[in-house]
């Protein structure tokens, strides 16, 4: 890191043997104005106290030689260990550094956002409980798994024959049902994609398993082909798709390593407009689009003007409403609300005067967004780094440095403070605009999202297995390393490792 500020991403996991490590990640900008998140190590905590793990953190700064008045983000999921006001990590971290500022996961947030919404109505709920339990009846053994691919590849074939299915490199191939992921709400996406496109597979297998009458769950396959078959499934299926679908890509974006926090507040505000213009254009498209789905696969399409009522309600207290109302009232427009006001209040961290200070960086659109005195209001919130004299110099800096780039058109077209800051080193104009480039470097040292945390976690799962569950913590930790950042050991040639470890002691024979 060459003696730059860093932020701090840390979260914990069980590994195989049931011992609690602590994985530590740090965040920082390098020579070239890259962001870098690098893994530092595994750290064994003997319990997840927010004291506990800020003992272990001190532990590896003391091993590592850094100071903890280097921080200025910290980054972590939503725990009460973790954020808590009074006693949480990152308050004893902000008592000892009061730069070290805390960023809530953004893509822990949009997680409990999607939850929150899929929890709160009973219909949508049951919707994503038919859809586990249909994938649980297909793919419950290996010959299921067969009848839905030889199923497919009938399929396939008959639309191949037929011309209506398109051919390539890449379409067509052997695939099944995407089982959905317990820690990963936007994983049911690639679930409700899957039912889509193997629609007509799907309900032949399960015809198949009922007519078989052989198995234990042929109940449960029956239900499930009738829920499938419903106007009611289909709708839920195709709306919560597009749902899931605005949602998966921010949720991609955010997982990057290089995100920006600068750019990560400009994806959030651009699905909030793309859910508030579904909401207002996108039901008429939606429900032709369910009703031609229907009439492909003979399901019943209920007239729009009919009453509706609800098959867990009774007839007599049951509203007076007409299927339109229902699905374009009860679920189409109140689903979306409910996820906007999800994602506002999830993301009000977003509207802070800190965020919003720094969204002042931003190149796009020829600078439009740069403000004189929310940049200087920005320096002020790290008075470890802008003296009382360097914000007298910098104020006087702006002035020169917006004229400058509104002037350049190698400027002009940069989106995002992570480019801006890789185009100042590249012109090196980083030193001409030094503190101005000093508040690039914190704005995208703050951190976005724990994804590399979790990704270490993975790697966990690989390098201490059933089979070596004995592993040492220093061992995990120093294996882990390499096997993460394969990019930094990758240059070390084979003779330089035998050579070091030929001169660790004495061997029998030249390694």
């Amino acid at each position: 890191m060459d003696g730059a500020f860093f932020s701090l991403l840390v979260d914990e996991s069980r590994d195989v043997s049931i011992k609690e490590q602590m994985a530590v990640v740090f965040r920082y900008v390098d020579k070239s104005g890259d962001v870098i998140e690098r893994f530092v190590g595994i750290q064994h905590v003997s319990d997840t106290t927010s004291n506990s793990l800020k003992e272990a953190i001190d532990t590896l700064f003391s091993r590592e030689e850094l100071s903890i008045s280097m921080v200025r983000g910290q980054g972590y999921d939503g725990a009460s260990n973790m954020k808590g006001e009074f006693n949480g990590l990152k308050t004893q971290i902000l008592r000892e550094n009061p730069c070290a500022y805390y960023i809530h996961c953004f893509a822990h947030q949009l997680q409990l956002a999607l939850v929150a919404v899929t929890k709160g109505n009973a219909d949508i709920a049951t919707f994503f409980t038919s859809c586990n339990s249909l994938v649980n009846i297909v793919g419950a053994s290996c010959k299921r798994r067969d009848m839905l691919r030889d199923q497919l590849q009938e399929d396939i074939m008959e639309a191949l024959e037929k011309d209506t299915l398109p051919t390539g490199r890449g379409l067509n191939q052997e695939t099944c049902l995407k089982r959905p992921g317990d820690t990963r709400w936007n994983s049911h996406y690639g679930t409700l994609l899957s039912i889509i496109s193997m629609f007509k597979s799907v309900v032949k297998v399960l015809k198949l398993i009922i007519e078989d009458g052989s198995t234990d769950n042929i109940g449960e396959a029956n239900r499930s082909l009738r829920d499938i078959q419903s106007f009611e499934f289909v709708f839920h299926l195709f709306f919560m798709r597009s749902i899931l679908g605005v949602t998966n890509d921010l949720s991609q974006a955010l997982q990057r390593k290089d995100q920006d926090i600068g750019n990560a507040m400009a994806l959030v505000k651009d699905c909030k407009d793309q859910l508030q213009h579904m909401r207002e254009n996108a039901f008429e498209a939606l429900l032709d689009q369910v009703s031609s789905f229907c009439g492909k696969h003979d399901i019943e399409v209920p007239n729009m003007d009919d009453a509706y009522v609800a098959q867990w309600r009774s007839h007599r207290k049951a509203p007076r409403i007409t299927h339109l109302h229902h699905y374009r009232v009860d679920i189409f427009i109140q689903i979306i609300e409910w996820q906007l006001a999800e994602l506002n209040h999830r993301f009000s961290e977003v509207n802070t005067e800190l965020l919003l200070c720094l969204a002042c960086l931003s190149p796009d659109d020829s600078f439009r967004a740069f403000d004189k005195q929310k940049l200087l209001r920005f320096a002020e919130f790290y008075p470890q780094d802008f003296t009382p004299r360097d914000l007298l110099a910098l104020e006087d800096q702006l002035g020169i440095y917006i004229h400058h780039m509104r002037t350049r058109s190698d400027f002009s077209q940069l989106k995002g403070i992570g480019s801006l800051a890789r185009k100042m080193v590249e012109k090196g104009l980083h030193k001409t605009f030094n503190y101005v480039y000093l508040l690039l470097t914190l704005a995208l040292t703050l951190p976005v999202a724990t994804a590399s945390v979790e990704r270490a976690f993975f790697a966990m799962n690989i390098v201490k297995g059933p089979l070596r569950n004995r592993m040492g913590d220093q061992w995990l930790s120093d294996s882990l390393l390499v096997y993460i950042e394969k990019d930094v050991f990758i240059c070390i040639d084979n003779d330089s490792i035998m050579q070091r470890f030929q001169n660790m002691k004495t061997c029998r024979g030249q390694l």
